[in-house]
């Protein structure tokens, strides 16, 4: 260092070694720098642990919002004042409220048009199941194929997909009802009105009265996690969309 500043730091004895004024002098000017680093990052993690604010989310009824729970709770424990609101809907309707700026983030069961959105793609499958009363017949399969199939969804992209599942079938379903959440059709269900078809994962019927059984063949779908591209969020909005990112791309959500 004396080399590189061109200056002498210290006095060299036979038995001691000191600092010589310029050496003093850098000695302060150093722990004053370390000090300030030291402020600094208070400041930082003060900062930090000030963010706050409330971040809505929309999601159907689907199994994908089991990885809600532990994104919460990661990210309390870095911004504890942060809270959540959830907004249960179908897809067309949570985009609706995040193209208005009502919604932060979405859940959304594909297909889904994403080109106005940003998003992560989960790895957890969606598998599409038949809901019945426990007298009903079909109760005693182990599965269940078109033909034995009277019932529905509303949602135009996913009754796309359900009406290629079905073939020829489509044509002849008695619909009895439609719905944008399984909770109500399960209401119709639990009287013996009709069958159902719904994700498995928004398995929150009475089980006393409600079973389900899966397609044959199966059907599967996929979710996104997403938020409208050039929106501008919070702080909090836009510190979580990085949390997610981060631990859903390590898999420990």
């Amino acid at each position: 260092m004396e080399e590189e500043l061109g200056i002498k730091l210290f006095e060299r004895g036979s038995r001691k070694i000191g600092l010589t004024n310029e050496g003093i002098l850098l000695r302060r000017r150093a722990e004053e720098l370390v000090q300030l680093v030291d402020k600094t990052e208070e400041e930082l993690a003060w900062q930090e642990s000030q963010v706050e604010g409330k971040i809505s989310i929309g999601c159907g009824e689907i199994a994908s919002v089991q990885l809600l729970p532990e994104l919460f709770r990661t990210f309390r424990e870095k911004y504890p004042r942060v809270t959540f609101d959830i907004f249960m809907a179908a897809a067309d309707l949570v985009k609706e409220q995040m193209d208005k700026g009502l919604l932060d983030i979405g859940l959304l069961l594909e297909p889904v048009d994403m080109e106005k959105y940003d998003y992560i793609r989960l790895e957890m499958k969606e598998n599409w199941v038949v809901l019945m009363h426990l007298e009903l017949p079909l109760a005693g399969k182990d599965s269940v194929t078109t033909e034995n199939l009277l019932d529905l969804p509303r949602r135009t992209n996913v009754q796309s997909e359900l009406a290629s599942w079905f073939g020829d079938t489509y044509k002849k379903l008695n619909v009895v009802f439609t719905n944008n959440l399984s909770t109500n059709s399960a209401v119709m269900v639990k009287n013996g009105l009709a069958y159902s078809i719904a994700i498995e994962g928004a398995a929150f019927w009475d089980q006393t009265k409600i079973t389900y059984r899966p397609l044959s063949p199966s059907l599967t779908a996929t979710s996104v996690l997403a938020w409208k591209r050039g929106q501008p969020f919070s702080t909090a909005t836009t510190k979580f969309i990085s949390h997610m990112k981060c631990l859903l791309s390590m898999g420990k959500a």
